[in-house]
C-alpha cells in the first residue's frame, strides 16, 4: 500500500506564503511522478504541479508559474510545494497525488486526504 500525507495548509493573507509537504510511505517505487491538484468549492479538481522522482522534470499550471516551486527530497520520500505571492483564487483543498510512470497523462493512482489552503484578508 501507498500512503500520501499532506501537511502545511492554513490561512494566509494575499501576498503571503505557505509551504505544503507530502510524505510518501508504504512502498518504494523506482520511478514515479508526484505532485499536486487542488479543488475549490464548486469547481473541478485542477492540476497544479508535478515533479519526477529524481527531480529531473517539473511542470506547473500557468496560473501558478513563477509563484509556486515544487521540489522533492528523494532520500526522505518527501515532496514539497513552496507557494509564494498567494492570491485569493489559490484558495482550495490541495491534494498530493502520485502516478507510477514517467510518461502518459498524469492521472494519479494514489491520493492524499488533502490540506486546506485559504488565502483571505
Amino acid at each position: 500500500q501507498v500512503q500520501l500525507v499532506e501537511s502545511g495548509g492554513g490561512l494566509v493573507q494575499p501576498g503571503g506564503s505557505l509551504r505544503l509537504s507530502c510524505a510518501v510511505s508504504g512502498r518504494a517505487f523506482s520511478n514515479y511522478r508526484i505532485g499536486w491538484f487542488r479543488q475549490a468549492p464548486g469547481k473541478e479538481r485542477e492540476f497544479v504541479a508535478l515533479i519526477t522522482r529524481n527531480g529531473g522534470i517539473r511542470d506547473y499550471t500557468d496560473s501558478v508559474q513563477g509563484r509556486f516551486t515544487i521540489s522533492i527530497d528523494t532520500a526522505r520520500n518527501t515532496m514539497s510545494l513552496q507557494m509564494n505571492s498567494l492570491k485569493p483564487e489559490d484558495t482550495a483543498v490541495y491534494y498530493c497525488a502520485l502516478k507510477r510512470s514517467l510518461s502518459d497523462s498524469f492521472n494519479p493512482e494514489y491520493w492524499g486526504q488533502g490540506t486546506q489552503v485559504t488565502v483571505s484578508s
